[in-house]
């Protein structure tokens, strides 16, 4: 993810496991506006193939994911 990418809001999921991290990864993508970039933070393991997937099939732009240690980070630009 470019450095200049402007995180909008970050939603802590962690220590929640599925399908609650989707849950409130929707609620959050829904209180931004087209263009803004939520940040997902969560430890579920399935998260690394459901977020993926509710982003596209959305059709939010899933534009990083990553592992730090036990914390996966998603980086998903909500639709215009």
């Amino acid at each position: 993810m470019s450095l200049q990418t402007k995180i909008d809001k970050t939603l802590d999921a962690t220590k929640t496991f599925c399908p609650m991290p989707v849950i409130l990864a929707r609620e959050a993508i829904d209180s931004l506006e087209g263009g803004q970039v939520l940040e997902l933070l969560t430890t579920d393991p399935g998260s690394v193939a459901d977020i993926p997937a509710f982003a596209k099939n959305t059709g939010h732009e899933l534009l990083e994911m990553k592992e730090e240690g036990k914390t996966y980070k998603f980086y998903i630009r909500k639709k215009a």
